[in-house]
C-alpha cells in the first residue's frame, strides 16, 4: 500500500469517525452550555451540577442513535472489504 493510499483510507476512516462521534459531543456541548447558563443565571455553583446531566444525556443519545451507528458501521466495513478499498489492502 502506497502513501496515497493510506492517506486516503486513513481519511475515510477519520471522516467516519467525526460522523458517529458527533451525536455525542454535540449533545453534550448543548447541555454543558445550558446548564452553565442556568448556572450563571442562577448563582448556584455545585459541580455536580454539570457532570450529572450532562452524562445522563449522554447516555441517552448513545442508546437512540445506537441502531443508526451500528448501521454506518456495518456500511463503511463492508464498502471497505468489497467496494473499492479491497486493491489498498493487499
Amino acid at each position: 500500500m502506497g502513501p496515497d493510499q493510506t492517506v486516503e483510507v486513513m481519511r475515510r476512516v477519520l471522516i467516519e469517525a467525526m460522523m458517529l462521534s458527533a451525536p455525542l459531543l454535540v449533545s453534550a456541548c448543548v447541555v454543558s452550555l445550558l446548564v452553565s447558563l442556568l448556572q450563571t443565571l442562577t448563582g448556584v455553583q455545585e459541580q455536580t451540577l454539570t457532570a450529572v446531566p450532562r452524562l445522563v444525556v449522554v447516555f441517552v443519545v448513545a442508546m437512540i442513535s445506537l441502531p443508526w451507528t451500528v448501521h454506518r458501521l456495518i456500511g463503511f466495513t463492508l464498502r471497505l472489504f468489497s467496494g473499492g478499498f479491497h486493491r489498498f489492502l493487499g
